[in-house]
């Protein structure tokens, strides 16, 4: 069981060791001379432009990753290696020559304060536009319970012992287990959540609707205001489901994924393309 549970916290909390593809040769560090101009121009009004580079990011290890209990809507602050793995990774990026001209964050306390501590090493200081939208899974009256008992709820609910869930979790896709397990909870959830008051947790199909129009206003947004290079920093199972959406191709490991792993999207003429995935190469680097 101790085993079980060891798996459990991995898929939900990116912690096997499951690396995505490596990120693409980063644009280079700008000189002092060139970088200066640019920050004046940035000032002015920009032209809107057709591409736009998504730095999609999940937040630092929190206190409730720590005690492996579920983690939605409910929220923890990062523990000292969650800021350490956060404040690695702003090096990273900043060594690449990686400058963001917008900070998009989902309004849990934890992403905020991911995308506080990357700024802080990055740079420039800029405004954090938070969208509920951008949040992790609901779990409903699953919040705050020990991953093994809500899981070994939807294991038992689909007919089959927990056990055979973990096992079959070792062969799928990612989508293949997240899609009936977000779906046997919100049905699992339904009548508990009206009696207690509580939000529901979440079908499959409501948590694609709401990333999918999150981060289309993002984009457009984004382009429309010329901003070329975006953070965003969200939650491990809403950033796998989204590039899972996205691009059925897209190589997101069945554990989940990494603490402060960047996955990077590039948008054209409404076409995302998904160019790396669970990449902690700018943490490596940061270090």
């Amino acid at each position: 069981m101790k085993k079980l549970r060891k798996y459990i916290s991995a898929f939900l909390l990116g912690t096997m060791l499951i690396t995505g593809c490596q990120a693409a040769t980063a644009k280079q560090p700008e000189t002092t001379a060139q970088a200066k101009p640019e920050k004046a121009a940035a000032e002015e009004p920009e032209a809107a432009i057709d591409t736009v580079t998504l730095y999609i990011t999940r937040h630092g290890k929190t206190m409730l990753n720590t005690t492996d209990r579920s983690q939605g809507w409910i929220d923890a602050p990062l523990t000292p290696a969650g800021i350490e793995v956060a404040e690695a990774l702003g090096r990273g990026l900043k060594s690449e020559g990686v400058e963001f001209d917008a900070v998009y964050t989902s309004d849990s306390g934890r992403a905020i304060e991911t995308a506080e501590i990357v700024l802080k090493e990055t740079g420039p200081d800029l405004e954090i536009h938070k969208d509920k939208r951008l949040r992790e899974f609901n779990f409903g009256t699953y919040e705050g319970m020990p991953n093994e008992e809500m899981w070994e709820a939807v294991a038992i609910a689909q007919g089959m012992t927990l056990e055979d869930m973990m096992a079959s979790m070792q062969t799928g896709s990612f989508m293949d287990t997240v899609a009936p397990f977000a779906d046997t909870l919100a049905q699992l959830d339904k009548d508990k959540s009206a009696e207690q008051g509580n939000w529901p947790a979440e079908d499959i199909a409501t948590i694609q609707a709401r990333l999918q129009a999150a981060f289309g206003d993002i984009v457009k947004e984004s382009m429309d205001k010329g901003n070329a290079d975006v953070l965003v920093v969200s939650h491990g199972l809403s950033i796998g489901t989204f590039l899972s959406t996205v691009d059925a191709n897209a190589e997101v490991p069945a554990a989940g994924l990494k603490n402060a792993s960047v996955s990077k999207v590039v948008v054209k003429d409404g076409i995302y393309t998904v160019e790396t995935v669970n990449d902690l190469s700018y943490v490596e680097k940061g270090k």
